[in-house]
């Protein structure tokens, strides 16, 4: 199944922070609650991997003043041969 790194922004602001997270856990998903956050290193963001059908089906499980701002990005791994391949290709 695909895998995809979520990271969802808020205001630089302790209130939005708050907000922010308490949005998050009040969905009741298990992702999101397991939600890291880089708010106490001065960047404001919650990040998220989850394994799901598509990119659609990872924005599905932000709740919905966070869909259109989120980043979602499809992750992946190489292997040494693909990387090798693709040298050579070039």
């Amino acid at each position: 199944m695909p895998r995809f790194f979520i990271e969802v922004a808020h205001e630089a602001e302790q209130l939005a922070c708050a907000n922010a997270i308490n949005i998050l856990f009040k969905t009741g998903s298990h992702f999101l609650t397991h939600a890291d956050f880089g708010c106490l290193d001065g960047d404001h963001k919650a990040w998220i991997t989850v394994d799901v059908a598509n990119k659609e089906a990872a924005r599905a499980i932000l709740p919905p003043d966070y869909r259109s701002k989120a980043k979602i990005v499809q992750l992946n791994k190489f292997t040494l041969e693909e990387i090798e391949e693709i040298i050579k290709s070039h």
